[in-house]
């Protein structure tokens, strides 16, 4: 009656089994209706609607976490929704302003573009596609945890953080494997820093990623609870360990190729370059900042889903803890939507073009007359393949 479905990609999304996953403690109104609605998931009163291939494991999983945390004193969750609510409205702003500057300073250049920029020009569009929604996360949060949009969105909505996520870890693993190449190997890697190679990379990816995340768009996700419509796809609190692999497999690989590309970037530079000493900072500072990206937003969200899975189904674990690993897993991945905030940084420190162009639309005035020149500037020179210079 009950069977898993099978893995569709090695880049599953992360807790992709056919299952509700519910969020126990954003969800709980009071204490009666939590012990209300333990007892109809029990006597099957309540409907829940779920895919035919449900996982009998996970179903037994809600029913003893629900039972665990029964016995909880209810908590009022109006000020982390708030905060949480408000979070999200300013990264909207912020990220949208930035990846639709981004997106159209790399549309109007003309000529032939590095690879590192089309690389940049798929980040953003990445970003861009997830930025879009997270209006409605804020909504979900300032409403009290109602979601009020319907099923498909609520899909939709899990879709797009999953892909957004993984696009953006690989195709930041690409800027470096480029910066890497036109650094450490500039002459020898000239016949394949092409940018055709690099865009047909980079739809290979989006294809992978997609493909990976396209179960998220074909399960059920959204329930009735205590008169409330609730999306579950937008916190999943499944504590399958089975996810430790697809977390594993989806992160490492880009995290591993970024530290090692950038690692060995630092040495070629410590070690001697024809890099002058201002552009050796420029080039460390743009590393320094796509490993923040990493450390702030991408690691604490895996390393909180790896602590998540391995801790909040064992029996011992205290109500308090659950309590705690829960807000650790709601926090970690609202740090992931800060990535599209601070990619438009690396687009303006890894990026000549693009760090010409802003400085031409923002301070012209200083500049004094440098805008006779900026349409033509705009148009794009081919930046040299050999000279890193053009890199940083």
């Amino acid at each position: 009656m009950f069977k898993k479905n099978p893995s569709s990609s090695l880049l599953q999304p992360i807790d992709s089994y056919s299952c509700i996953c519910w969020d126990w403690n954003i969800y709980r109104r009071s204490a009666t209706t939590e012990t209300s609605l333990l007892n109809h998931l029990r006597s099957n009163e309540m409907k829940i609607q779920t895919t035919p291939t449900m996982d009998m494991d996970a179903l037994t999983s809600i029913l003893s976490n629900a039972s665990s945390e029964s016995s909880c004193a209810p908590v009022d969750n109006t000020v982390e929704n708030m905060v949480f609510g408000g979070y999200y409205i300013l990264v909207f702003l912020l990220a949208l302003n930035g990846n639709a500057l981004a997106l159209w300073i790399f549309s109007r250049q003309r000529g032939t573009s590095s690879p590192a920029n089309v690389f940049l020009l798929h980040l953003a569009v990445a970003d861009l596609s997830y930025v879009i929604i997270l209006p409605l996360r804020a909504t979900y949060h300032l409403t009290g945890g109602h979601w009020p949009f319907g099923e498909v969105p609520c899909r939709v909505a899990g879709f797009l953080f999953y892909v957004n996520m993984y696009a953006s870890l690989y195709f930041l693993a690409c800027v470096a494997g480029d910066r890497y190449l036109a650094v450490v190997h500039a002459v020898r890697s000239l016949k394949i820093r092409r940018a055709r190679y690099a865009h047909t990379i980079s739809f290979s990816l989006w294809v992978l990623v997609t493909v990976s995340m396209a179960p998220l768009l074909v399960t059920h996700q959204t329930a009735e609870v205590d008169g409330m419509t609730v999306c579950l796809q937008l916190y999943r609190e499944k504590a399958s360990r089975k996810a430790l692999v697809s977390l594993a497999v989806a992160f490492t690989p880009p995290f591993l190729s970024t530290l090692t590309c950038y690692l060995l970037i630092i040495h070629s530079l410590r070690r001697g370059s024809r890099l002058e000493p201002q552009l050796k900072l420029r080039a460390l500072r743009t590393i320094g900042l796509v490993m923040l990206i990493y450390v702030v937003c991408f690691l604490p969200y895996h390393a909180s889903r790896a602590t998540f899975i391995l801790g909040y189904a064992h029996p011992n674990v205290s109500c308090q803890t659950r309590r705690g690993l829960s807000l650790a897993n709601r926090v970690t991945s609202s740090l992931t939507c800060l990535n599209g905030g601070l990619d438009p940084l690396v687009y303006l420190f890894g990026a000549e073009k693009f760090r010409g162009t802003v400085r031409r639309l923002f301070f012209r005035d200083r500049a004094g007359g440098s805008g006779a020149t900026s349409a033509g500037e705009l148009k794009g020179t081919h930046e040299s393949s050999v000279s890193a210079k053009s890199e940083f």
